[in-house]
């Protein structure tokens, strides 16, 4: 006779695994590492930076 298997308990595991895959797909698509994340602020900053220096004097920037 074969062992008793929890159907429950077997549909949690393969869910789990099925959510781990998931995740790992997502990290890959859409993650960025935090020298990545770092480089792109900075590179805004200095964007936002050069755009305000070239606001002429007798208007406010917005």
């Amino acid at each position: 006779m074969g062992d008793l298997v929890n159907l429950r308990s077997v549909r949690k595991q393969r869910a789990r695994i099925e959510a781990e895959r998931q995740a790992e797909e997502n990290r890959q698509r859409f993650g960025r590492t935090k020298a990545e994340k770092t480089q792109q602020e900075q590179a805004e900053a200095r964007q936002s930076s050069l755009l305000d220096g070239h606001h002429r004097g007798d208007r406010k920037p917005s």
